[in-house]
């Protein structure tokens, strides 16, 4: 029974190829795979392999499942060249995808209706090559008389006026990955976001719900023990357009990962530079933390993270992280009493169970963290330099500085018939959002007794997420009440 179950969720995972196991597209260029990345962790949770939580990851059946997955797209080639052991290998698959959104509620303050996006799928490999590519063009319908961005990327307004022929917001959208492979190396370019740790919600480095940056990566894996080394590219106003966007923040990071059966340690370490550019923080056995101490103090700023999970009873996980932005003293840190000891903690715990009702597979779970950010923390000296943020949002937890919030979701997915499955989730969420000096990621940073969410109001929202999908349709429904009303709704076409 369960060598079936395993056998039929692997078939209804992914409805088509990706050359790495990567974050949750939670904004934009959504497919019909409505959260995988959650159901990866769900995976990890009931499984018993190793567990890693480093993504993007490199996905080891991509060419060994690649001719089952894809010969039905729209376009599909496979070749080699030469016969034997001399032959290369190649493959390429193509498909369309359009989509069309309604997006409205308090929340947005705005009405989008319709959205429609239409784009490209592409992905294949040749040898130890591989690649995906996904572009899409948008234009929406917007009721605000001053649209904003919902996924707070740049976008263009269109009016009619200006010869557009009718007022709306138009922009385009990618996320992309090339990498080479050898057994135990692979070196990406890609253009996605970096998500370090066991949480889904609340990860305190790297979190996915931060806006897409072009990085270069470099992953090692010598069984249990993964070493992933990163540069990226970082926006340094949140307005792509701004003149401050022709200084430099350069982004390199480490994370040294073991995986030791229902074990896993994890550390990360981060440095930003403003208007400085050092190829050698690129190395993997640098250690950043060590090596921030050589240059310009006003220019560069550093964390260090560490994670752990354990998994118990091929049931429960539970996971914590402490990142540690800077501080005085460790006494100095207990006292947690100047905004010179900025640092964040965050604690998880996921369970999950897979059974089988009337020969179809249902995964059920449940995920709950807590993540407590100090003032101050992803901040700098100064506003718009090296703070910890592209675009003007966090690279690590979403809420930002001087924040506590509490995650829960309720899930469950249902395996329908060939590649089908429906999706139910219910996700609650309670924050509470400091307003004192130090709860801006752009505050510039000063010595002084903080305050943590002093007189913070809480912000309580409840979402209930309904999706169903098909080999070439999905349908995607999301809710909010209470201090978050707002209304998701989309239906995507792939083939």
């Amino acid at each position: 029974m369960k060598k079936f179950l395993s056998a039929v969720l692997l078939l209804t995972s992914l409805a088509f190829s990706q050359s790495v196991l990567g974050t949750e597209h939670n904004r934009n260029l959504r497919t019909l795979d409505y959260l995988p990345m959650l159901m990866d962790y769900h995976r990890q949770t009931v499984g018993e392999s190793r567990q890693f939580f480093t993504y993007p990851r490199r996905n080891y059946d991509f060419v060994k499942n690649f001719a089952d997955k894809e010969s039905n797209a729209l376009v599909y080639y496979a070749d080699s060249l030469g016969a034997g052991k001399d032959a290369h290998h190649f493959a390429i698959a193509a498909s369309l995808v359009l989509g069309m959104d309604y997006r409205g509620g308090e929340a947005l303050g705005d009405t989008i209706w319709p959205g429609i996006d239409g784009g490209l799928y592409l992905r294949g490999y040749a040898d130890s090559l591989d690649f995906d590519l996904d572009a899409r063009i948008y234009a929406e319908q917007h009721a605000a008389k001053k649209p904003k961005s919902f996924d707070g990327e740049v976008f263009d307004v269109q009016t009619e006026n200006g010869n557009a022929g009718a007022d709306y917001v138009s922009y385009a959208r990618y996320r992309a990955h090339l990498g080479l492979n050898y057994a135990w190396a692979r070196i990406s370019l890609a253009r996605d976001v970096l998500h370090w740790g066991p949480g889904y919600y609340n990860n305190l480095a790297f979190n996915q719900f931060a806006l897409p940056y072009n990085m270069l990566n470099l992953d090692f894996t010598f069984g249990p023990l993964r070493v992933f080394s990163v540069y990226a590219d970082l926006r340094v106003n949140s307005w792509s357009y701004s003149k401050d966007n022709l200084n430099d923040r350069n982004l390199y990071a480490h994370r040294y990962e073991l995986a030791l059966g229902n074990l896993t340690v994890g550390m990360s370490e981060l440095q930003v530079l403003y208007n400085e550019n050092k190829p050698w923080l690129f190395v993997p056995v640098v250690p950043l933390f060590i090596e921030k101490g050589n240059y310009t103090e006003r220019v560069n700023n550093g964390a260090l993270a560490f994670d752990i999970n354990y998994r118990l009873f091929n049931a429960v996980r539970v996971y914590g992280e402490f990142f540690l932005d800077d501080m005085e003293s460790p006494m100095a840190v207990y006292e947690n009493k100047y905004s010179n000891n900025r640092w964040a903690g965050m604690l998880g715990m996921q369970a999950g169970y897979d059974m089988v009702v009337r020969g179809k597979p249902l995964q059920l779970g449940t995920i709950a963290e807590i993540a407590r950010v100090e003032p101050y923390t992803y901040c700098h000296y100064d506003t718009a330099m090296a703070q910890m943020a592209h675009l003007g949002m966090p690279l690590g937890n979403p809420n930002g500085p001087n924040s506590l919030a509490i995650d829960w979701t309720i899930y469950g997915n249902l395996g329908l018939s060939g590649l089908s499955s429906l999706f139910v989730g219910v996700h609650h969420k309670w924050l509470w959002k400091g307003v004192d000096a130090g709860s801006d990621i752009d505050d510039p940073y000063k010595t002084r007794r903080k305050r943590f969410i002093h007189s913070a109001p809480l912000h309580y929202s409840l979402a209930p997420t309904l999706s169903y999908r098909g080999a070439h349709v999905a349908f995607m429904g999301e809710y909010g009440f209470f201090d978050d009303k707002f209304v998701n709704l989309r239906l995507v076409f792939m083939f």
